[in-house]
């Protein structure tokens, strides 16, 4: 196991057999997040490209009450009070979901407790979402007079369609884990006690596989969500041709005609 050193001890990060786990750990206050975890986000995950051993990135919280439950705002006197912080502030929390929603690996959402407001935005950025049947889901700008972007909004849209995402827009109220099941606002629910094992299976399972292949599975994939006339679609027939010229698809065909497991390399 490889453990990052970060600037904040409110973020963890550690690499195990392809799978990078990133803790948001503020338990004492359901993990809502700082500014300097917002900064940690981009460190973490550029280190977790840049050195080549991780597959598939695997977003939880510290402690049993909460996947993510917010931005911390009892630090906005601090550090979003003055115009320039504000915008530095914006730039930072930007700059972290962007980081994420561009990431070209795997993504996966292990979640237990509360996962409101911005930690339903920080869930949909990734691409699957297992929770513990003790999760609750919401964003309840509703009931503090905030805009929501079109940006934010659309990613809810593309998961649980129109009447759904105006349902939980409109009420700001909460749902449990078995109605965000129904909603598809999650892949799956489980018990709290199998919530550890489920995802981290599913992140080995995955990780696994030949990276260059999930890859331009997950870029092909998203790029059915976007507006026809943005869609890159000769950049995805240039990700399937390079899984085609692979090592990997020739060691794919030789374990299966060996009847073994593939030793995947990603090149």
């Amino acid at each position: 196991m490889r453990q990052l050193q970060l600037q904040t001890d409110k973020m963890l990060a550690h690499v195990e057999d392809g799978v990078g786990w990133i803790t948001f750990n503020q338990p004492n206050k359901r993990n809502a997040v700082s500014l300097a975890m917002w900064q940690a986000v981009p460190e973490i995950i550029d280190d977790f490209i840049s050195t080549g051993d991780v597959r598939v990135v695997v977003l939880k919280g510290a402690g049993d009450k909460a996947f993510v439950s917010g931005a911390d705002i009892s630090e906005f006197e601090e550090v979003r009070n003055t115009p320039e912080q504000v915008v530095a502030y914006e730039a930072a929390t930007g700059g972290s979901h962007e980081v994420l929603k561009s990431l070209e690996i795997p993504l996966i959402a292990m979640i237990r407790g509360f996962c409101i407001g911005g930690g339903m935005a920080i869930a949909l950025s990734c691409d699957i979402r297992i929770s513990a049947d003790d999760g609750q889901f919401g964003v309840p700008a509703a009931k503090l007079g905030l805009g929501y972007g079109y940006g934010g909004i659309k990613e809810l849209v593309n998961l649980v369609g129109p009447s759904f995402a105006k349902e939980i827009f409109f009420t700001g109220g909460r749902f449990s884990a078995a109605n965000a099941e129904v909603m598809g606002l999650v892949n799956r629910v489980v018990p709290v006690s199998d919530l550890e094992v489920t995802v981290t299976t599913l992140a080995k399972t995955i990780a696994d596989n030949a990276p260059l292949t999930v890859k331009a599975a997950k870029a092909a994939i998203n790029e059915g969500t976007k507006d026809p006339d943005q869609r890159e679609l000769d950049r995805i027939a240039e990700m399937v041709e390079v899984c085609f010229n692979s090592e990997d698809y020739k060691e794919g065909r030789r374990a299966f005609m060996e009847k073994r497991k593939p030793d995947f390399q990603g090149r």
